[in-house]
């Protein structure tokens, strides 16, 4: 499945220094994936089908491609919004 490349601003303010915790480098790394899960189902044609792994198995279901979109793209805020959080906490910790 062919996919676009990744565009400079994708990973602005997600680059991992020296000093960065194990958490926010997670959260980077899962970032990354969920902007590539995102990509991927925005660029889908209409008419092909998604799929929805269960949980913990190797079983597939058919999902609906809109719903998937939009779960995927509030998924990717939380993350985001984690991960703003925890450089927050950082920044607070460094000044004190």
């Amino acid at each position: 499945m062919p996919s676009r490349g990744v565009q400079p601003e994708d990973g602005a303010g997600l680059v991992s220094t020296d000093n960065s915790t194990p958490q926010k480098e997670d959260l980077s790394r899962k970032i990354k994936e969920q902007k590539i899960i995102v990509d991927e189902l925005s660029n889908l044609k209409k008419n092909r089908k998604v799929y929805r792994q269960q949980q913990n198995s190797n079983i597939f279901f058919l999902a609906d491609r809109t719903e998937m979109l939009s779960e995927s793209k509030n998924i990717l805020d939380e993350l985001r919004k984690e991960y703003q959080e925890t450089e927050n906490s950082e920044k607070t910790k460094i000044k004190k």
